[in-house]
């Protein structure tokens, strides 16, 4: 049986990997070394590409190299599209101009597919898979920066049409593609996301090491990851974590894990008064080794999202041996599996209790240790991968 040939978009490739840089990372890495994966070929932004994974892994060696001979390492390259679009005139020169560079550049490829694992599907002579995490633009337009709605909801649509297959992390967001758009049930696959194997439970002694640089202690205190963004939910999240008694905040401090976000000052100005209170504390991003302790090092794992295309997070957390609460809404529950304590993420009150009981009921604690591990081993990177390559094989 001949190989396929493939090109895949990594635009999305830029550290630090969180959310569809790590998707689009991961499948990479594994497509590399499929068997049925024959010339692999990489663009990005009109260009053709050096192998992305090596060029991550060199990345990272000269982070270590300079913090190693204490030089200013540079800062994390950021996605072109990402801070485009936030700008608006910026979004409309890049509609105007992209399709044509990239119809030149791909014109000539054949025998291949086209697989962006980042929403948009450029005009290829061959047939082509997208992926779509979520329809958060549509669906919540007010947690997203009005240039980035509107560049969505003008170049996915177009995207879309030049699409033979979608693929969504989840069922849920699979149905929303197929209400929303009109897609048939057979051209959109659901695909659960992974997690890496790094995400294990330690013991105190193995965690140790790494907590202290950060302050913490194994088991000390609840830990949230994710972008400081409305959407996320930390403003309720803030609000039922002060209600807990003092001494409790003081012995479990929250800790808050991720990017700053966008139309969020209010929310991190919330947290500067709890961190000077000495119940948060704000590590935003982390060296991508630390995490897996951080997260194994959590008494409890919080994420009260309002909506989710998946929430890789709470698989890392039940992967880690912690306790998770989540929301009851989008694909929370489906992740979750059964195994997180669910919540309505608009309302504080039960969010409060919800903390307040998970901090202290040993029994559900364990309960909860022990199924979130098993739930969290029906996610894999290589599940992910291969299933991925079933959907290319249905468009030869």
């Amino acid at each position: 049986m001949s190989r396929l040939n493939l090109v895949v978009a990594v635009d999305a490739i830029a550290p630090p990997l969180t959310g569809i840089g790590r998707y689009a990372y991961e499948l990479v890495k594994g497509l590399q070394s499929h068997s049925e994966i024959g010339n692999l070929r990489y663009f990005s932004f009109g260009r053709w590409m050096e192998d992305p994974i090596a060029r991550t892994a060199r990345e990272a060696q000269a982070k270590l190299s300079s913090e190693a001979t204490n030089e200013t390492p540079e800062p994390p390259r950021r996605s072109l599209r990402s801070m485009l679009a936030r700008v608006p005139v910026a979004v409309k020169a890049y509609q105007l101009v992209t399709p044509s560079i990239y119809r030149l550049r791909l014109q000539t490829v054949r025998d291949s597919i086209f697989h962006s694992p980042n929403y948009f599907v450029p005009k290829f002579p061959g047939p082509t898979v997208s992926t779509t995490h979520d329809l958060s633009h549509m669906r919540y337009p007010q947690f997203h920066p009005e240039a980035r709605v509107n560049y969505m909801n003008a170049a996915l649509p177009r995207s879309l049409r030049m699409t033979n297959h979608i693929i969504t992390d989840s069922q849920a967001v699979r149905q929303e593609v197929i209400e929303d758009f009109g897609w048939s049930e057979d051209r959109v696959t659901a695909i659960g996301l992974g997690t890496d194997p790094s995400f294990s439970p330690r013991s105190p002694q193995v965690l140790a090491a790494c907590l202290s640089r950060y302050g913490l202690r194994a088991g000390g205190y609840s830990l949230f990851v994710g972008t400081i963004e409305a959407r996320k939910n930390v403003d309720r999240l803030l609000s039922a974590y002060e209600a807990l008694p003092l001494a409790m905040r003081k012995e479990w401090p929250l800790v808050l894990v991720g990017d700053t976000g966008w139309r969020s000052e209010h929310t991190h100005e919330r947290m500067r008064v709890a961190e000077a209170a000495g119940w948060l504390r704000y590590l935003k991003y982390l060296p991508q080794e630390d995490l897996p302790y951080l997260y194994s090092g959590a008494r409890l794992f919080v994420y009260p999202s309002v909506y989710e295309g998946f929430g890789l997070p709470i698989a890392e957390a039940m992967a880690s041996g912690v306790p998770v609460i989540t929301s009851n809404v989008s694909s929370m529950p489906e992740v979750a599996g059964g195994a997180a304590r669910l919540i309505d993420p608009l309302n504080v009150d039960e969010l409060h209790h919800a903390i307040l009981d998970s901090l202290q009921n040993g029994e559900w604690r364990r309960q909860a240790i022990a199924a979130g591990l098993t739930r969290a081993q029906d996610f894999s990177w290589q599940a992910c991968v291969d299933r991925t390559v079933e959907v290319y094989k249905h468009l030869t």
